[in-house]
């Protein structure tokens, strides 16, 4: 059964929603550098990202993406350059990522498109909503993504979902403060529903997870 068969399943039961909002994330001792990145491509990891750097408002008709027919936020130039980086890394140490989720807004989409691994599929569950930066997730956002979490990626692959600050917020909480622009949460499952976070990965530092272990 696949993520959006088993949420559906569960969008219709708000006591099971309540329950996925309050678990308890657990942390392991953390990975990090050449370790880190011997993991990842070993796969079994839910990557939750923040989408790339982007201002704060829509851009002016003039400097907006010809593809960007709304006008949404999209990303700037910081967002685009470590945006493509994270993705040149990561293809250089053959970390295999499966599946890949996205929010449905631009930026989040011009993300994943310059990170380059992939089309992702997207869902209305990931998008920010119409508060932005300061808005509560409600319930069915977050327990989407706790749920996505705890979901055994496909066998020999990390998935990825990139999404926005108020989900991963609520979803996570402290162990989530302060999330940067571009940055991951790195999360394998206990094996029990409970999401174990192992890393935290800014988006400039994926480089540092090459070691002498990669080919």
């Amino acid at each position: 059964m696949n993520l959006l068969v088993k949420y559906a399943c569960l969008r219709g039961l708000q006591a099971a929603l309540v329950c996925f909002a309050v678990v308890t994330v657990t942390i392991a001792q953390p990975l990090s550098g050449a370790a880190l990145g011997s993991a990842l491509q070993r796969g079994g990891y839910v990557l939750v990202m923040r989408h790339a750097s982007s201002p704060p408002t829509p851009p002016a008709p003039s400097e907006a993406e010809p593809d960007n027919l709304q006008r949404e936020r999209q990303l700037d130039a910081a967002g685009r350059s470590t945006a493509q980086a994270m993705g040149e890394v990561i293809r250089k140490l053959h970390i295999p990522i499966g599946t890949i989720w996205s929010s449905p807004t631009y930026r989040a989409l011009e993300t994943l498109r310059l990170v380059g691994l992939g089309s992702p599929a997207t869902s209305p569950e990931l998008a920010e909503g119409s508060q932005g930066m300061n808005a509560d997730s409600d319930v069915a956002r977050l327990s989407w993504l706790r749920h996505a979490v705890t979901i055994a990626p496909r066998a020999g692959t990390n998935t990825l979902i990139v999404t926005h600050t108020p989900n991963i917020l609520a979803a996570f909480g402290k162990e989530a403060a302060n999330i940067a622009a571009g940055e991951t949460l790195v999360f394998r499952s206990d094996g029990n529903g409970m999401p174990i976070l192992v890393a935290r990965i800014k988006i400039g530092e994926w480089a540092g997870l090459e070691g002498d272990t990669f080919p």
